[in-house]
């Protein structure tokens, strides 16, 4: 599934959606597709959308003082990756979106970055008639005050890598052992709360459609 030797069109991207995937294989291919574009700037920009099974993960920097149990003891897997910001939480019924951009093609500043990601989300919320917002000063979505939507990433020579969690029937149970995002005073919310019965094979599409309008680029299943 990791692409070697695909040649760069500028305004095309693969997407990749393997459904219910494990962090650490997905990490590890975020982790090779940077690596080729580190090596092979022309590359083709890549969007993965998937599901994991309940993960916990840590930002490069994060303290494990936002965690509510010992994690020497923790039933589900957790992991310390590279990406930016605290502990988060993903689960079957949250979208997550990879996306490995060469940002010299687009704008090569991370907070434009990250708006972009965030705009992306709150294109896919205004199609459902939900007014997303952000919050200054925080990064990701928020809904009636609570966050759908969290971001953390990491650039290496202008390629991004890890990405957005967007809850949209997620059990939010897990989210109740963690400070989300080192957040304490803000809850988690789902767009399940808002539209019941809504599923990822309902709302993929409308990503890939934002997607494909907010960066400007014509997205090919790979």
């Amino acid at each position: 599934m990791v692409d070697q030797n695909s040649p760069c069109l500028p305004s095309t991207c693969h997407l990749i959606c393997p459904g219910l995937i494990s962090y650490s294989v997905a990490w590890e291919w975020q982790q090779s597709l940077v690596q080729q574009r580190r090596n092979c700037p022309e590359l083709t920009d890549v969007l993965i959308l998937l599901e994991h099974p309940p993960v916990y993960t840590l930002g490069q920097g994060a303290t494990l003082d936002f965690l509510k149990f010992d994690p020497s003891q923790n039933e589900y897997e957790l992991y310390r990756v590279e990406r930016g910001g605290e502990v988060t939480y993903h689960c079957p019924g949250q979208l997550v979106g990879y996306p490995i951009l060469n940002l010299r093609r687009y704008q090569q500043d991370l907070h434009w970055y990250l708006r972009q990601l965030e705009e992306v989300l709150l294109q896919v919320l205004d199609v459902y008639g939900l007014d997303g917002e952000r919050y200054p000063g925080l990064t990701g979505v928020w809904l009636e005050g609570r966050k759908i939507a969290a971001m953390g990433i990491k650039v290496s020579r202008w390629i991004t890598m890890h990405g957005f969690a967007l809850n949209v029937c997620p059990d939010l149970v897990g989210f109740h052992r963690i400070v989300p995002c080192g957040i304490s005073d803000k809850s988690v919310g789902s767009l399940a709360e808002f539209i019941p019965g809504i599923t990822i094979d309902e709302v993929l599409p409308q990503v890939v459609t934002a997607f494909t309008k907010v960066f400007g680029v014509e997205l090919i299943c790979y």
